[in-house]
């Protein structure tokens, strides 16, 4: 259970407005709730002196070195825990730790898009699938979507070590245990090959694809973003983010793995309602619509969403005729 204290309940903290409306890391983190519940994390905090809103109280002022690998991994663990319902959740060295308002704000934006489709209602349940491509050892979507609208997942990855460490954050969180299923890409090569079977039927897909084409591209890239975050120049960054190689780069980098995504999902018209994926690079967006006109998607959308200064968005596409998405039931018995 999350305990919280009388002293929380009527804390007013500043509210990030370019956040989805239902995203609950709306407002500035609550170290004080954070810390309640996840008492490890107070070792990573300090008070950003530099800060220069001078209205705010050295309270507000708080905050962590992202980085620094260690606290944003306890930062993750705290809000998991406090927000997300987690006993326990922990990742092996190296691998990625994703930022949890962003990935909330993903589920929330493709709450939405399913809800366009089902009469503007939200569809909530365990019966309602989705397919988490690349799931990584975080299991962050799913845990993410089942503690927001009850969703049911499947998570693939090629890293089989990614995969035994979700299964262990699911073996010690017994909510989880019927709504997330887990499965290994035996072929790498492919996204939806060996893993969408028959009988199987998903509401969407949800996908984090590499960024990178090269090691070395994805090396240049951390460095950046190191030297951007600690305002000093490293040629040895410590990455808060982490990342494998599966993670982080594959050939032909984003669009290669959007564009080897979308010529499978051909395959698969009536099984899947919305594919949908990340795309961090805007610049690809006119190879991704080109490729979808090719293979005849009925529907594309492409959704913005905004964290801070950081533009992202996600495309989806269905398959579906306007009839057939009408006769698509969310909720199947």
């Amino acid at each position: 259970m999350v305990l919280r204290n009388d002293k929380m309940k009527n804390k007013i903290i500043p509210e990030k407005t370019t956040l989805h409306p239902r995203n609950p890391h709306r407002f500035r983190y609550d170290f004080e709730k954070l810390i309640y519940n996840y008492p490890i994390l107070k070792n990573y905090i300090f008070v950003n002196e530099f800060d220069v809103d001078t209205s705010k109280s050295k309270q507000a002022k708080q905050t962590i070195d992202f980085a620094n690998p260690e606290a944003v991994k306890a930062l993750n663990k705290a809000i998991l825990i406090s927000d997300y319902g987690v006993q326990y959740w922990d990742i092996p060295k190296n691998y990625l730790c994703p930022p949890i308002p962003g990935r909330a704000d993903y589920i929330h934006y493709l709450a939405d898009l399913l809800a366009k489709s089902n009469n503007d209602i939200i569809p909530e349940g365990e019966n309602v699938i989705g397919l988490d491509v690349g799931i990584g050892a975080n299991c962050v979507y799913p845990i993410i979507g089942n503690h927001e609208y009850q969703w049911s997942f499947v998570g693939t990855d090629i890293d089989e070590n990614a995969l035994q460490n979700c299964k262990k954050i699911i073996a010690k969180n017994p909510h989880l245990i019927e709504v997330i299923s887990l499965q290994l890409q035996v072929e790498p090569r492919f996204i939806f090959k060996n893993i969408i079977l028959p009988e199987d039927k998903f509401a969407f897909t949800i996908c984090n694809p590499p960024f990178h084409s090269s090691q070395d591209e994805a090396t240049k890239a951390a460095l950046r973003k190191v030297n951007n975050l600690e305002d000093t120049k490293t040629s040895k960054p410590i990455l808060n983010f982490g990342g494998q190689n599966a993670e982080l780069w594959c050939t032909g980098g984003e669009i290669g793995f959007i564009t080897q995504m979308i010529y499978e999902s051909v395959k698969y018209p009536l099984q899947v309602f919305w594919f949908t994926t990340l795309v961090s690079k805007k610049d690809n967006l006119r190879s991704i619509y080109k490729t979808l006109n090719k293979v005849g998607a009925v529907e594309i959308k492409t959704i913005e969403m905004a964290q801070g200064q950081k533009i992202s968005r996600f495309v989806a596409w269905t398959f579906l005729s306007e009839k057939q998405q009408k006769d698509w039931k969310f909720n199947i018995d």
